[in-house]
């Protein structure tokens, strides 16, 4: 799956350098030549790198139902 269109950044490769110490969007481009281009990206790189890393939180469940 791609994660930055502008860069061809997979998931994968964004794994991969995550994996390897990039604890953020900007350095983990960084490690392929290339920066952050339109930003649209960023949500999703930020949610993979920390996935990787094991720093994600967790989400916590909201209830619509009132009580």
């Amino acid at each position: 799956m791609i994660v930055c269109s502008c860069n061809r950044i997979t998931e994968k490769e964004l794994r991969g350098v995550a994996r390897a110490g990039a604890t953020t969007p900007e350095k983990a481009y960084a490690c392929f030549g290339c920066e952050v281009q339109c930003g649209c990206c960023l949500d999703y790189a930020e949610e993979v790198i920390a996935e990787e890393r094991g720093t994600r939180t967790p989400l916590r469940l909201v209830s619509s139902r009132a009580a």
